[in-house]
């Protein structure tokens, strides 16, 4: 998807290691701010709650 596939040797390993932090980093900020977004809401509507 990256062209992540040629990359080799040394190189092409720091490239992968280094796009999947930034991945995760990615996903952990994203699902944080969805969570402080939505978090109570759904909640409460899991619980019933109001």
């Amino acid at each position: 998807m990256f062209g992540l596939e040629t990359a080799s040797g040394i190189d092409g390993a720091m490239l992968v290691v280094g796009v999947v932090l930034l991945e995760a980093i990615v996903l952990y900020l994203g699902y944080g701010l969805l969570e402080r977004v939505f978090g109570k809401t759904i909640i409460n509507a899991v619980s019933r709650q109001e």
